[in-house]
């Protein structure tokens, strides 16, 4: 978003503020794996005579991040047509000469960042896995079951909170308190999940495949079905392709914008198509007979 500033016209500019964060980023993938991981089959899905050239799991990685830039593009000419007309200008862009790169700045560049990113999103996750788990642990309930107890904390109460605007996608309580802890930090939503399902490494494989089996053993007591099933998993993923999930994006989006109109539209457009969108997916697919497992 930042980059925008090198864009000269103000509606081309804020157009692109606006379509940014639907691109998929780094901080959508902790969730793309635990979901893709413990749902979608290792099938093959193309490969010549033996050699697998692309399976299940890597090809809905693949349509993932092509439905994000169909999203921004899309979104990008709605905006263009409607709230923001304008003349398109024109586009003239002076290239430097093309050299290799260094292969030591490269990597110098890459830790640099990586060690960065460590920092900061360990920072947040550690701090927001804190909350969660104070949210998940009180008030307490001894006499109760671990599950019934979860269900009457705080984060239990804020899940159910949400819950009847989530169900229509397939999502109960428990995603629902995912998805409000993860608007700070997408990649939050694992430690949640961990938190609530309670495994305490989900930064490892072990962890996520510890996590990744509980999940498939939930049962909606309620109904006796599995909770998440391979078409809630899709959902749950298109659903963090298009959902504006990312506090700092916000922040970041109102201190270019000079005020919050254009975050707290952002917020609005970006929560309702991703709700349209995963709705439409979960129903097409519960039609087709997709949603039991």
């Amino acid at each position: 978003i930042l980059a925008t500033r090198t864009i000269g016209d103000r509606k081309a500019r804020l157009i692109t503020i606006l379509v940014a964060p639907l691109m998929s980023c780094s901080a959508r993938l902790p969730v793309y794996l635990l979901m893709t991981s413990a749902f979608i089959p290792n099938r093959r899905v193309f490969g010549i005579g033996s050699v697998t050239l692309l399976t299940l799991p890597a090809a809905t990685f693949i349509a993932l991040y092509f439905l994000g830039m169909a999203a921004a593009f899309g979104m990008a000419w709605l905006f263009h047509k409607t709230l923001l007309k304008g003349v398109s200008p024109t586009f003239l862009m002076e290239l430097p000469p093309y050299r290799l790169p260094s292969v030591k700045a490269a990597a110098i560049q890459m830790v640099e960042r990586a060690g960065l990113f460590v920092r900061r999103a360990g920072t947040v996750i550690l701090s927001v896995a804190i909350v969660v788990w104070f949210l998940s642990s009180y008030p307490k309930y001894p006499r109760l079951t671990p599950d019934q107890a979860l269900q009457k904390s705080y984060l239990g109460q804020l899940g159910r909170l949400i819950e009847p605007t989530i169900r229509p996608l397939g999502f109960n309580w428990k995603m629902g308190a995912g998805i409000v802890s993860s608007f700070i930090a997408r990649e939050v939503f694992v430690s949640t999940m961990g938190t609530i399902y309670n495994v305490a490494d989900t930064d490892s494989r072990a962890g996520q495949a510890d996590l990744g089996k509980r999940m498939q053993a939930d049962i909606d007591p309620t109904t006796g079905k599995h909770v998440f099933t391979p078409l809630v998993a899709v959902c749950l993923m298109i659903y963090y392709v298009l959902a504006m999930q990312c506090m700092s994006t916000v922040a970041v989006v109102r201190k270019e914008t000079n005020g919050w109109k254009w975050p707290l539209f952002q917020i609005a457009y970006m929560t309702a198509l991703a709700w349209t969108v995963t709705f439409s997916v979960y129903h097409v697919g519960l039609f087709f007979g997709w949603g039991v497992r």
